[in-house]
């Protein structure tokens, strides 16, 4: 229950944050990347510290090396959650953190077998995902898009610089180092 303590509320914190002026937090997507970067730094720190026990016993029985896997998720997540913070390397971590969501999601069934609490069980647990793998979806889906917009962008023909008329004497073809329309004839 923490972890969608940590996306809601850092996402809406975000978005007040971003209604008072900061306009980068604005949008939802970054404010998603923000709340994701604190539930997945929040779930990573968890892989090693506190509750290190109970992820090892989450590992279905049949995968190898619990303590080992945990470990490595426990490394990818923090790595991801701190990638997010960079628009740059955002869609690769919303990439890896979709995937991971859905590779551990049989920890998430086995753990429900043992469910103490009402939100442990699976329908509790496998709605959790859903609204994590909405958050992180969303994300890599604006970042690609943005990422295309760029590509497009750049890939157009910019625009010709305005050019002054041709005065006798002079053209409009520049010499190497001086800017067109400076030419001389």
């Amino acid at each position: 229950m923490e972890p969608l303590v940590a996306l809601v509320g850092t996402t809406c914190l975000a978005l007040i944050i971003g209604a008072c002026g900061v306009h980068r937090l604005r949008r939802l997507p970054t404010a998603l990347r923000g709340g994701l970067a604190v539930m997945f730094l929040l779930t990573g720190g968890a892989h090693f510290i506190g509750m290190r026990d109970e992820l090892v016993a989450m590992v279905p029985p049949a995968l190898p090396a619990p303590g080992l896997l945990v470990t490595v998720t426990g490394i990818a997540e923090i790595v991801a959650a701190l990638a997010l913070l960079q628009r740059r390397t955002a869609a690769p971590a919303a990439g890896l953190l979709t995937f991971l969501l859905i590779a551990m999601f049989p920890a998430n069934v086995y753990a429900a077998d043992t469910a103490e609490t009402w939100w442990d069980e699976l329908i509790p647990r496998t709605l959790t995902q859903l609204v994590y793998l909405a958050a992180t979806t969303t994300v890599l889906v604006d970042r690609g898009r943005a990422e295309l917009s760029r590509r497009r962008q750049g890939l157009r023909p910019l625009p010709d610089a305005p050019r002054s008329p041709a005065t006798p004497g002079r053209s409009n073809a520049a010499e190497p180092g001086r800017p067109p329309g400076t030419g001389r004839a």
